[in-house]
């Protein structure tokens, strides 16, 4: 009883030391659960690991007999790096099952937290996936641009008209995309807030503690790519490549700033650009332009990632320039929010981007990814993990 006691009594700030040192969920957790103590103490996501985490929804040899059980791969830097031949080893796999996968779309990742829309529900949930914690955002039927639902069907504002859809569609296409500036559960509960893109016309609305609802920007924004929370403001991209900053500090609602976007690209026959926003520890603003081809397989198009551009904010001058090295760097894109870490036990200077639901899936259910890696040292783009098949979008989990 004695030797509990003294685990029991370790001081809080040697505890916090040790959790820096592990670099996979599943040893944190097992170093929680060894003292009751320590598993009240310590955070359920460890605020000192950056090694993200991709999820791949694939049923399993075993998974196969009973439910669809996705695969958690641990994503370190290096391991995705250095393997040449085999992108898995048995050991790097975090096994969870998670019905709340099936039928359901993925929509954004925040803070060791994926959200998911339940599409027969219309219900947006964020979900811890180690720990089975849920929290509910508001439901889709909320969202600014939905006037009604009655039945089946469901009455909502198309931009231009208003027009009648049936209910599980409008749930599937309308919302794009959902970050959150913590994780629901932290001490701060009362500064949590969820940014949603939404509806046809690609628009932003936010969410605060105890509101029912999804609150319009009071902007005339539209076609957002991209949101992100960075130094206590909102800033989120378009189509167009202007910057809109919100300011939410101090104030109820968001007030708008505007960076007119230079960067430009001439027109390209079936390239797609889309836009990612990073906010780096050093202050910088970074925006990553991810140039998507078409290519057709089979008798469908398919979206395949060929190349990024790296640009930086000069915010006074409302200038971008284009940086070319990320140095000791990596960025990591997708429906998550991105982020850049340090590199570790690998070389840098890589952007590692996954799927943003572009490609949909197949009548089967297959998902068609678009995963991989791009070197801006010599400018290649590897594709990885091709030869598996989804029943959903992937997508990382970072802390």
């Amino acid at each position: 009883m004695g030797g509990v006691d003294q685990w029991a009594s370790i001081h809080q700030d040697l505890l916090n030391q040790i959790t820096k040192r592990f670099y996979s969920y599943d040893e944190y957790l097992q170093f929680r659960f060894i003292c009751k103590q320590w598993n009240f103490n310590l955070p359920q996501n460890p605020s000192g690991n950056k090694v993200p985490w991709l999820l791949l929804p694939i049923a399993t040899a075993a998974a196969k007999r009973s439910s669809k059980k996705p695969k958690i791969y641990e994503g370190t830097i290096s391991k995705l790096t250095e393997r040449r031949t085999r992108i898995f080893e048995e050991e790097e796999i975090y096994y969870l099952t998670m019905p709340e996968l099936q039928y359901n779309k993925i929509c954004g990742s925040c803070h060791g937290w994926i959200i998911i829309v339940l599409i027969y529900e219309g219900t947006i949930q964020m979900l811890n996936p180690f720990t089975k914690v849920s929290f509910d955002l508001p439901p889709i039927s909320t969202l600014p641009n939905v006037i009604d639902i009655h039945g089946d069907k469901c009455t909502f504002n198309f931009e231009n008209r208003v027009g009648t859809l049936d209910t599980i569609s409008m749930h599937k296409m309308n919302v794009w995309k959902v970050i959150t500036n913590s994780a629901p559960n932290n001490d701060r509960y009362n500064d949590f807030m969820a940014v949603i893109i939404y509806g046809c016309g690609i628009k932003l609305a936010f969410y605060k503690p105890n509101n029912p609802r999804w609150i319009k920007f009071p902007t005339n924004h539209r076609c957002i790519v991209d949101v992100m929370f960075f130094q206590e403001k909102i800033y989120a991209v378009g189509y167009d490549f202007q910057i809109y900053e919100f300011d939410i500090k101090e104030k109820l609602e968001p007030v708008r700033r505007i960076y007119e976007g230079t960067p430009r690209h001439g027109y390209e026959p079936l390239i797609f650009h889309y836009k990612y926003l990073i906010g780096c520890d050093d202050g910088r603003l970074l925006m990553l332009v991810r140039h998507i081809v078409s290519r057709k397989r089979t008798l469908r198009l398919n979206m395949e990632t060929i190349g990024f551009d790296i640009y930086k904010l000069n915010k006074n001058a409302k200038v971008w320039s284009k940086i070319y090295n990320l140095e000791n760097y990596v960025l990591i894109v997708g429906l998550n929010s991105s982020i850049q870490i340090l590199a570790s036990n690998c070389k840098g200077n890589k952007i590692y981007f996954n799927d943003n639901g572009l490609n949909p899936s197949n009548s089967d259910g297959v998902w068609h990814h678009d995963i991989g890696i791009f070197n801006l040292e010599d400018g290649s783009c590897k594709r990885i993990l091709s030869a598996l098949n989804f029943f959903c979008s992937p997508i990382w989990i970072l802390p």
